[in-house]
């Protein structure tokens, strides 16, 4: 019987990578296809649900087919590679690595070698699928042969339950909630949010607030610039609120009056769907896979102008008529997304798959698996034994 495994980098909790991941391994379970899901690392609240990458070896079979998430460079990328099962490359883009240069340099250097490190998968899949057509376009831009979209059909069941009323009695009054959520990293360009924020606080509404929702762990510099802007702008009222529950999450949707997005670099962007759902105006700039992410919808705009954004904010704000026609509108386009028939779509490129010729077996560095043992072999060390690193006497320290 096939096996149909998943492999990719990290599992996280609540992003969109994991919930398309959890969706793909129920679409195959219920087509009656053996499917494990394995990692590097996941977040402690779906380990249970994954398995070590290094597993993956001893289920591997050339009649298998590997569906490989990329969106960084990892090691469980590049054992993938080496493994002799099919393979269909599920792309969710990589940030360009400027974004990160002078405020998380690791990060930097991993969206350089994704971006290097993606252009042998060309020879190497069967099929790479985006995510989205902007990701497709990207695929193929890279020199991949064969590619599709394998659309994200984002799952609204966390968005329906019971929000926390202690959270949203803080900030549900008469004030305008100006809502973004998302990572705070900097492709997000949280800082023109605040840019556009102060001149709608000036100019139109000194009752209004900003609240950013999202992880900011390992991007604590690039907070602080954000932090220090605020200040300069001496603009108040900015909250930067972290990474939330999903009663949490319903909350800050609820009491929103604008969703507000400036990000210059996304593959999806799933919350914009999430506002859509949650009937709350949708603002955003016009870049990469947004527009085609709106379908439509909301409001886009394409000049970063802040007295420009902030009378297009007050616009859509002051104007209840053009709220119910905009939330309408976005109803519309979650309805359209749902219609997709994202587990037929995804079978229908299992069968594709499997019923063509495959694809040349991956070809490797003659001493890639002894690598791989000896980085295994290390990795165990610095576990089991990490007394090991302190073995050398302590060095005397001399007046």
């Amino acid at each position: 019987m096939i096996k149909i495994h998943q492999a990719l980098a990290t599992l996280g909790y609540g992003d969109a990578i994991g919930h398309e991941v959890l969706a793909i391994q129920r679409a195959l379970r219920g087509a009656g296809y053996e499917s494990e899901i394995f990692v590097e690392t996941a977040d402690h609240r779906l380990e249970a649900l994954t398995r070590d990458y290094r597993e993956l070896i001893d289920c591997s079979h050339p009649d298998n087919l590997l569906l490989h998430h990329f969106s960084l460079g990892s090691k469980a990328s590049r054992t993938a590679f080496a493994l002799p099962d099919r393979m269909a490359l599920i792309y969710h883009n990589i940030t360009p690595p400027e974004y990160f240069v002078g405020v998380h340099r690791t990060l930097a250097r991993q969206c350089f070698r994704g971006r290097r490190e993606i252009g042998a998968y060309a020879g190497r899949c069967d099929l790479a699928l985006g995510d989205s057509e902007f990701n497709r376009q990207d695929l193929e831009a890279l020199g991949f042969p064969r590619t599709a979209v394998l659309p994200v059909v984002p799952g609204f069941s966390h968005l329906d339950g019971r929000p926390d009323r202690l959270l949203a009695a803080r900030f549900d009054d008469a004030w305008t909630n100006i809502l973004f959520v998302g990572r705070v990293i900097a492709n997000k360009k949280i800082e023109d949010l605040i840019r556009f924020f102060h001149a709608y606080h000036a100019t139109f509404n000194p009752r209004s607030r900003l609240l950013i929702v999202g992880a900011h762990s390992g991007f604590e510099r690039y907070l602080a610039s954000l932090t220090e802007l605020a200040a300069a702008l001496d603009v108040p009222d900015v909250h930067f609120v972290g990474h939330v529950s999903d009663e949490e999450l319903v909350a800050f949707y609820e009491i929103a009056d604008l969703f507000l997005c400036a990000s210059e670099h996304e593959g999806f962007c799933v919350p914009l769907v999430e506002a859509f759902y949650k009937q709350v105006p949708v603002l955003a700039y016009a870049a990469t896979a947004v527009p085609s992410t709106m379908d439509g919808a909301g409001v886009l705009f394409e000049d970063k102008d802040p007295l420009h954004v902030a009378a297009l904010m007050d616009a859509v704000i002051s104007n209840c008529a053009l709220q119910d026609r905009l939330i309408d509108g976005q109803l519309a386009a979650v309805d359209r997304l749902l219609a997709k028939d994202f587990a037929g779509t995804l079978l229908g490129f299992v069968d594709r798959i499997l019923a063509a010729p495959r694809a040349p077996a991956p070809k490797v560095a003659v001493d890639f698996w002894r690598q791989f043992d000896a980085a295994q072999e290390l990795e165990e060390l610095r576990l089991y034994r990490p007394g090991i690193y302190k073995a050398l006497p302590a060095q005397e320290i001399k007046n």
